[in-house]
């Protein structure tokens, strides 16, 4: 996961993100699968909104649950690390894109304080067949405003 995240970064960093694109989206991924995925990113941001700690855990990935270990403690990283995702002021789906072998959904954020910035959305598939959210990383991002 760490290669994907500094993967992301560069990615981000070296060249512009542009309004998203049909070809950006895989093409074999029928259009359930996508709207499967932003029902999970939805969902977790309602957790998030009703302070569900334990709904909103049960989104993350197994490693991501591992990481944290328990409820408290993931709802505690995100509400000081993640306030545009906990909070969000508005949110608006982009493209689903394949970073590395992963599916990425962007998401256009607003945060409390009026900040707009980019929701990186990594997505894991479980052997169940349901998404999980496998990781997220924000960046700045001046078109959500215009």
């Amino acid at each position: 996961m760490r290669a994907l995240a500094v993967l992301l970064f560069v990615l981000l960093f070296a060249a512009p993100w542009a309004p998203a694109r049909a070809d950006e989206t895989p093409a074999d991924l029928p259009a359930a699968e996508r709207q499967a995925i932003q029902s999970v990113i939805q969902d977790q941001m309602k957790a998030f909104r009703a302070d569900d700690a334990p709904a909103a855990f049960a989104y993350a990935s197994p490693g991501i649950q591992g990481m944290f270990g328990d409820a408290g403690r993931f709802m505690a990283m995100v509400r000081t690390g993640y306030p545009m995702v906990y909070r969000p002021r508005e949110a608006r789906f982009g493209a689903l894109v394949e970073v590395d072998g992963q599916l990425v959904q962007k998401v256009r954020v607003v945060g409390p304080d009026g900040r707009p910035a980019l929701a990186l959305y990594i997505m894991q598939r479980e052997t169940d067949g349901t998404w999980k959210i496998d990781g997220c990383q924000l960046t700045e991002d001046d078109a959500v405003g215009a």
